[in-house]
């Protein structure tokens, strides 16, 4: 008699089942599994206990593993070295409910905003940074309607939009974070600022150039002094209730700017900020380890997205000796940065972080930027840093700061803070430390 045929989508699964024990079996990780106690084994007439027996599951297996073996060694490596993902953390982002990357990535001040990744050439690079970026555990992705005058929302929005056809179960829209941040909308009187109006029309025209029906995440870009904070608290509590956006928040606001905002929400029964976008690195610290701290506690429990972990990349040594050819300094349009450069090194903090570089290669066996990053991230209160790149091989090795993060003992931080020497002087209102103790406390 004909022997039974093996319907395909089986071969195809016993294929797979073969390769997982063929991976697990060298150590190797497998993207989506917590643990994996036993590999995949042939159990009597079936496989994992199917019950499925019979010589059609015995060709089966004999033919997907023939299929494997006659794979060529370099698809083999090249299927290794793409499963080989960094082992992304996770943190809460304030009181949204909502698991973030402790690593994000950004469009601002590249996308859009250089010549060369403008148009189809920007789409293009774009799809391969976000890869990058998804592969290695990122599910936060970060723009505004100011970046790149709002060509960096649309070459994202497109980008991904190609990236969910070739991959729909990488790029499904349930597993991802989408931001903008409204405040510089254009050039006309009303078209910045946080008036209901310019809201209103700023998240709906980013979410046209997002190529989306929502954005997860809006954030406030700046406080706007010629608008109530009332009408503000109004008109975002309009865009999460209709639902144009999951949650909202500031950035660049002062302490007391978002507490006011928040108390406004909480008399009025109407929906608070719950995060923070502000700057944050290891020269730039008071704003978010002092003025911040009450934030970071209940009944706020605020949640952060940090950006400029690098100083505009004056953190990652390759200025410590001059400005090289071709760098961002050596651009007309970063006469101001090139500034800041000159006095950084009056000031002495080249010299500090010449002294990290020393530290980050010889004592942690990573780069300037990597310890840069891990060092934010070690900050508890910190929930996601966000990532600026425009390539990505540069966006991968920065990913890599997370494992930096888990080797970055209590005494390492210690001797970054002895180096650096500018930690702020500690909080001194409710639940920080102040002049007054309880007397004999356990």
């Amino acid at each position: 008699p004909h022997p039974t045929p093996v319907p395909a989508h089986l071969n195809e699964m016993l294929r797979r089942l073969l390769l997982l024990q063929r991976r697990t079996s060298r150590g190797l990780p497998i993207r989506g599994l917590r643990s994996l106690a036993h590999p995949p084994r042939l159990l009597g007439g079936g496989i994992l206990g199917l019950g499925l027996a019979g010589t059609a599951w015995a060709r089966g297996w004999a033919e997907a593993k023939a299929e494997t073996k006659s794979e060529s060694k370099p698809e083999r490596k090249v299927e290794e070295k793409a499963t080989k993902s960094v082992d992304m953390a996770y943190r809460m982002l304030g009181n949204t409910g909502l698991q973030v990357s402790v690593l994000s990535y950004g469009f601002w001040a590249t996308f859009g905003a250089k010549d060369d990744l403008k148009g189809d050439s920007g789409v293009e690079m774009a799809k391969k940074c976000l890869q990058a970026a998804r592969k290695g555990g990122v599910n936060l992705f970060d723009n505004a309607e100011a970046y790149g005058s709002g060509r960096a929302e649309r070459i994202m929005g497109e980008a991904i939009r190609q990236l969910r056809l070739e991959d729909p179960k990488l790029w499904r829209r349930s597993d991802i974070l989408l931001t903008t941040k409204i405040f510089w909308g254009g050039e006309g009187v009303n078209e910045a600022g946080l008036s209901r109006k310019h809201i209103t029309e700023g998240i709906d025209a980013a979410c046209q150039r997002l190529q989306t029906t929502y954005v997860d995440l809006v954030f406030c870009h700046r406080p706007d002094p010629l608008t109530p904070t009332e009408t503000v608290v109004r008109a975002m509590t309009d865009a999460v209730r209709s639902g144009k956006a999951t949650a909202w928040g500031t950035s660049e606001w002062s302490a007391q700017q978002i507490t006011e905002a928040v108390w406004i929400a909480r008399q009025y029964g109407l929906e608070p900020p719950l995060y923070e976008q502000p700057q944050y690195h290891m020269f730039w610290r008071e704003r978010f380890e002092a003025e911040y701290k009450p934030l970071f506690k209940g009944p706020y429990n605020y949640g952060t997205t940090i950006w400029s972990p690098l100083a505009s990349g004056l953190l990652t040594g390759k200025y410590n000796n001059g400005i090289p050819t071709g760098s961002r300094l050596a651009s007309p349009g970063y006469l101001w940065l090139a500034k800041r450069l000159q006095k950084w090194r009056d000031e002495g903090k080249l010299g500090k972080v010449k002294e990290l570089s020393h530290m980050a290669q010889t004592e942690l066996r990573c780069s300037m930027p990597q310890l840069a990053i891990a060092w934010c991230l070690k900050n508890e209160n910190v929930s996601t840093v966000l990532l600026g790149a425009s390539k990505p091989e540069q966006l991968t090795e920065n990913l890599q700061a997370v494992d930096v993060a888990r080797r970055l003992t209590d005494e390492q931080m210690e001797k970054i803070d002895r180096i650096l020497g500018n930690k702020p002087f500690p909080y001194q209102g409710y639940g920080g430390e102040g002049r007054r103790n309880i007397k004999n406390s356990l």
